[in-house]
C-alpha cells in the first residue's frame, strides 16, 4: 500500500520580533501564530524573512501566513523586497496567504498598492472593525459578524489598495482593515493573534507617547477586550488553505 502524501507545512513568515525584554514572558510571534492557527509545531515551518538568503518554492507551502514587525515598510530594507517579490510568486501561484500588520502593508505595496505612516497618529487598543458587504461572500470572512472587535498597533496603514483588490474591512480611524487580492491572499490591519495580555504590552511600551499626543493610555488600557471573531480568522485561515479549494 502506498505511503500518504507528505503534509505540507503552513509557513510562518516571521517579519520581526516582540520587544526582547519581553520575550522570556511572553513568547514571540511566532509562537503567538502557532497557537492561534491551532496546528502541531511538525506542521508549521516558520522562516525568519529578516536572516533567509532563500524563501521556499511556493509549492513547498499548503499557506503562508507574513506576520507583523516593528520596522515600516518604507524602510525599503533589502529582505522586505525579496519578500515583496516572494509575494507576488506566492499570489500567482494562489498559494492561500495571510498578511498580518506589516504583512498585510507588505502585501499591498508588493501587488501595487501604497503604504504610508497614517495622518492621525498610531491606531492601538481594541478597536471595532466593520465589514463591507463584499466580505459577505468572502470565503475567510463571510462567517464573520458584521461589526466585531479586534486588537490592533500600527503607525503606518494602506493608503492605496491594489486596483485588482477587493477591501473587505475598515472603521473610522483605519478605511483599509482587510482587504483580498486574488482568490486567496488576505490582508488584516489588524492582530488575530493577539489577546489583551499581548496588546497590554505595546500599551505599555507606547503610553508615554500616547500620554504626549493628548490620548488616554489608561482608558484604552482599561476597553481592552476578548477578541474571538477575529482570533477565529486563524483557524479558518488553515482550513481554507487545507482544503485548497477556492471556489
Amino acid at each position: 500500500m502506498p505511503s500518504a502524501a507528505p503534509i505540507l507545512p503552513i509557513c510562518i513568515i516571521k517579519a520581526g520580533s516582540t520587544f526582547p525584554e519581553n520575550l522570556a514572558e511572553t513568547g514571540d510571534f511566532d509562537d503567538w501564530l502557532i497557537a492561534g492557527l491551532g496546528l502541531p509545531r511538525n506542521e508549521v515551518r516558520v522562516i525568519d524573512a529578516r536572516e533567509a538568503d532563500k524563501l521556499p518554492a511556493p509549492a513547498e507551502c499548503a499557506g503562508v501566513v507574513i506576520s507583523g514587525a516593528h520596522a515600516m515598510i518604507t524602510d525599503d530594507l533589502p529582505w522586505m523586497q525579496r519578500l515583496s517579490d516572494w509575494t507576488r510568486r506566492l499570489v500567482t501561484a494562489q498559494v492561500p496567504l495571510l498578511g498580518i500588520c506589516f504583512g498585510h502593508q507588505l502585501l499591498a505595496r508588493a501587488m501595487g498598492g501604497q503604504v504610508g505612516f497614517h495622518p492621525q497618529g498610531r491606531e492601538i487598543g481594541s478597536v471595532d472593525i466593520e465589514l463591507h458587504a463584499a466580505a459577505q461572500s468572502d470565503l475567510l470572512f463571510a462567517s464573520l459578524p458584521k461589526r466585531f472587535r479586534a486588537h490592533a498597533v500600527h503607525a503606518q496603514s494602506v493608503s492605496q489598495l491594489p486596483k485588482a483588490a477587493t477591501l473587505l474591512a475598515g472603521n473610522a480611524f483605519e478605511a483599509t482593515h482587510a482587504f483580498r487580492v486574488g482568490i486567496c491572499a488576505w490582508g488584516v490591519q489588524f492582530h488575530p493573534e493577539f489577546n489583551p495580555a499581548r496588546m497590554a504590552v505595546y500599551l505599555d511600551h507606547f503610553a508615554p507617547d500616547l500620554q504626549a499626543a493628548g490620548r488616554d493610555a489608561e482608558a484604552i488600557r482599561a476597553g481592552l477586550v476578548d477578541t474571538p471573531e477575529s482570533a477565529g480568522l486563524l483557524p479558518r485561515f488553515v482550513r481554507l488553505a487545507r482544503a485548497q479549494s477556492f471556489e
